[in-house]
């Protein structure tokens, strides 16, 4: 039976012979399907020509003698004969073919040879569908031969968007079910699935009697493996290292390293390591051995097992393959599981930094320890945040309280306690107030001579150690310049007191009723800073960060405009730290300091003419993980005429206790005045029923004291941008075809800060040679939805000869500064004839 029924062919027949000019339609009916129906056939505008085996000389006398005028379609009931028999070759040639077939209707219209023919008629099944046809032709396949026809197939029903065996496999592994899969299945229903293993096993090595996916895969991962592991991989695993290592190498990274498609990385590797049984089958490999490996998870575990324990054991030397800790958590932080253990890699770097203060040596005199607090010490504070912000990011923690407990040691006993007790030695010496400026000339000397707009962002709390991290974030822009000094902050080290001593004014003084005034005007609201700030430049305003932060252009310009200058108050840390509940989570309070106030920064600067900005805070803290202790505590100083807080004690009265100084408060802030400041002179308290046991501010440490100054210009005129990226996402690492479309996608969407740019896109010879056309792609996309930031660019290959065993690259640049964002390697393998080996 013909696949299409008479009238369907009367009506094709009848478009093959419209128009003026004379036209010769040739139909060789192979099977002589429709030799019974010719007879009764009759064409609008020609003549049915019936052709015989032995008439064709004939034939080719009356069409180009006898009967050079009419139409005519020239009916064969049998298969056209070899060239080399057939007399109206030379007339075919300026003639037209008519097919009534699906098979041949196909290759006409896909432009495949007909020595390609007997594989669409194999799987002309798969063709009965509208939509799996229309997938088929999308891939724009160009030059069939049977492998790129088979491997179009297998893409259609993949739904792939790019004719590539890749492609088709990662979307077969992909699918959650391994044994009962669904694209397998469909590959068994149109005959494909033979042409599938085949393929397995020329691009990647994997030989199977009996092919399943399961063991595919596992060849996948145990092949990478062996290629990284000192020694190979074990002995029972060998069986499924494939010889196409290299192939195998490249399809992993590409799915590793795709956004798209590593969380399926991620299940296949543990699907398989929970198969392999690893961690019982690689337990006798050293930590050397498996170094280089990022396969699965289980290589990054062993390595923090032993950097765990070399640091538990202060073995800071201590190296894998030449690497030591620090270098292998920088390493392994960027193999493919790094994010996964960013936290972990991140303590430990953190915890080798405290594990290397240990044995810590002060100073003694104030200039000394000021200046090694500042370039060195200072860092060991940042370590120690670092350290538990990560810990506590990490969900099974459990295992390195061990190490929780050396870190805590070494800073508080090892650090704390030899530096803390120099510091007060020498803070109630003669040097005291005299190495650093003072907090209560803040204004005199850092604002007041200011002829530009002036925003001073007071950060509640942010210690000298947070305020060198917000500085080098901002020198990170290459549109700011800042300068980073300190200053001592008064003591009592605590809010009302250094937010008063932060505003101009000529007197400040504290009260015996323990409340702060400058210039006589109580300061321990924002209505009192603003009057006094206003008493001393009639062209400022106090505002609360809380209440701007989150305000539109137009109203952030009206608050600044104007104005001389703006205290804006933030309080992230100290409002965090200082309630019971919340004070374990003070190093997160840290982190969102800095990054709101960075961002705040650029907002202002962006949206209310403003480019200088000094940052600063009324005092620092000490935080402590552990929970203080009874020894902790100083006891026994109890008074009725006092002001007692954990770190200090404000009366008329010199505290003699062991582990307490007592410094005056006119000396501090300038003025005469009976009342006494008593301090430990450790990082102990003072004994005290409630609020929070771990952070404490207030007493007299670097840590409380020493608090930044940072001055920032902005750039003016100057948004910080960047350009929108693009990156590919066909897994395609071998070019068969010369026309070879890939898909991109366009990692964000253009918005005030992600600009658009335009990207050239070109394959390269490994000499430089351009071996393909070169597209443009503007990257403008606002889509929010990323897969309609998804796009395709078609390449097409010169015709030459290429080299299987050199290396191309598609090479994409940035248009508008010439700098490449990415080179993708490529095997180009582009053949004319059948070498496929069916």
């Amino acid at each position: 039976m013909s696949d299409m029924d008479l009238k369907q062919i009367i009506d094709r027949l009848n478009a093959e012979f419209v128009g003026e000019t004379r036209k010769l339609v040739f139909w060789y009916d192979d099977k002589a399907e429709f030799a019974e129906d010719m007879d009764s056939v009759e064409l609008q505008n020609a003549k049915v020509y019936r052709l015989t085996k032995d008439n064709q000389f004939y034939t080719k006398y009356f069409l180009e003698r006898q009967d050079t005028e009419t139409n005519y379609l020239i009916y064969a009931p049998f298969p056209k004969p070899e060239v080399k028999d057939n007399h109206l070759e030379d007339t075919m040639l300026y003639s037209k073919r008519f097919f009534a077939d699906r098979a041949s209707l196909l290759s006409v219209d896909l432009g495949i040879e007909e020595k390609y023919k007997p594989i669409i008629e194999k799987h002309i099944k798969f063709f009965a569908n509208k939509d799996r046809t229309q997938r088929f032709y999308d891939l724009e396949i160009e030059n069939f031969n049977e492998e790129n026809i088979l491997v179009g197939l297998l893409s259609a029903i993949c739904k792939t968007r790019t004719c590539s065996f890749e492609e088709v496999l990662r979307i077969v592994i992909s699918e959650e079910n391994l044994e009962e899969n669904k694209y397998l299945e469909e590959m068994d229903k149109y005959e494909l699935l033979g042409a599938f293993w085949k393929l397995c096993e020329q691009q990647f090595g994997y030989v199977d009697a009996q092919p399943s996916l399961e063991r595919l895969i596992v060849t996948l991962f145990v092949t990478y493996t062996d290629r990284y592991m000192q020694g190979g991989v074990p002995k029972p695993w060998r069986t499924f290292v494939s010889m196409k290592q290299g192939n195998i190498i490249a399809f992993l990274d590409n799915l590793m390293n795709s956004v798209l498609y590593r969380k399926d990385y991620n299940r296949l590797s543990d699907h398989v390591a929970k198969g392999l049984k690893v961690a019982d089958s690689l337990s006798n490999y050293d930590p050397e051995d498996i170094v280089h490996c990022d396969t699965f998870t289980y290589f990054d575990e062993m390595i923090l097992k032993w950097m765990v324990e070399r640091l538990i054991s202060e073995d800071i030397g201590a190296k894998l393959d030449e690497s030591n800790i620090l270098q292998l958590c920088d390493m392994r932080s960027k193999m493919h599981f790094g994010d996964r253990y960013e936290n972990a890699y991140t303590m430990l770097e953190s915890a080798f930094a405290i594990v290397n203060a240990a044995n810590y040596g002060g100073n003694d005199d104030m200039k000394t320890i000021v200046k090694k607090y500042q370039d060195d010490d200072c860092r060991i504070d940042t370590a120690y945040r670092k350290f538990y912000y990560n810990l506590d990011r990490i969900e099974d923690s459990q295992r390195y309280e061990q190490l929780q407990t050396l870190v805590e040691n070494i800073y508080t006993n090892e650090y704390l306690n030899d530096l803390l007790p120099r510091w007060n030695e020498a803070f109630v010496g003669e040097d005291g107030l005299t190495v650093l400026p003072l907090q209560k000339n803040f204004f005199n000397g850092f604002v007041n001579q200011t002829k530009e707009r002036t925003v001073v962002i007071i950060s509640d709390a942010m210690r000298y150690e947070v305020g060198r991290e917000l500085y080098e974030r901002m020198m990170d822009d290459p549109h700011c310049t800042a300068k980073m000094t300190a200053m001592m902050s008064t003591l009592p080290s605590y809010t009302r007191l250094g937010m008063a001593a932060l505003l101009p004014h000529k007197t400040l003084v504290m009260k015996d009723d323990y409340e702060v005034y400058a210039d006589d005007v109580l300061c321990n609201d924002l209505a009192g800073r603003q009057s006094v700030l206003q008493n001393h430049c009639k062209d400022s305003a106090c505002v609360q960060f809380d209440d701007i932060k989150n305000m539109k252009a137009s109203a952030l310009r009206e608050i600044f405009t104007g104005k001389q200058i703006v205290y804006v108050y933030h309080n992230q840390i100290d409002a965090r730290g200082d309630k019971a509940n919340t004070e374990d989570e003070v190093f997160v309070a840290c982190e969102e300091a800095i990054n709101e106030i960075a961002d705040f920064i650029h907002r202002i600067s962006n949206n209310a003419n403003t480019h200088r900005f000094i940052v600063t805070a009324d005092h620092g803290f000490i935080y402590k993980r552990d929970k203080v202790t009874e020894s902790d505590k100083i006891g026994g100083v109890s008074k009725k005429n006092a002001w007692i807080n954990r770190r200090y004690i404000v009366s008329k009265e010199v505290i003699q206790e062991e582990g307490v100084k007592n410094v005056g408060l006119g000396y501090i802030l300038g003025y005469e005045d009976d009342k006494v400041v008593s301090f430990p002179v450790s990082s102990n308290v003072f004994k005290m029923s409630g609020g929070g046991q771990n952070y404490v501010h207030g007493g007299s440490s670097p840590q409380e004291m020493i608090v930044p100054v940072i001055d920032i210009k902005m750039e003016k005129g100057h948004m910080e941008t960047r350009t929108a990226q693009i990156s590919l996402i066909s897994m395609v690492q071998k070019i068969t075809n010369l026309i070879t479309s890939m898909d991109f996608i366009q990692s964000e969407p253009v918005n005030e800060t992600v600009k658009e740019t335009s990207y050239r896109l070109v394959f390269m010879s490994e000499d430089d040679e351009r071996i393909s056309n070169e597209n443009i792609y503007v990257a403008d996309s606002r889509e929010p939805d990323s897969t309609k930031r998804i796009f395709r660019m078609r390449f097409n290959f010169k015709n030459q000869k290429y080299d299987k065993n050199k290396q191309y690259y598609l090479v994409v640049t940035d248009d508008n500064t010439g700098l490449e964002q990415f080179r993708h390697p490529v095997i180009v393998d582009i053949t004319f004839a059948d070498d496929f080996g069916f």
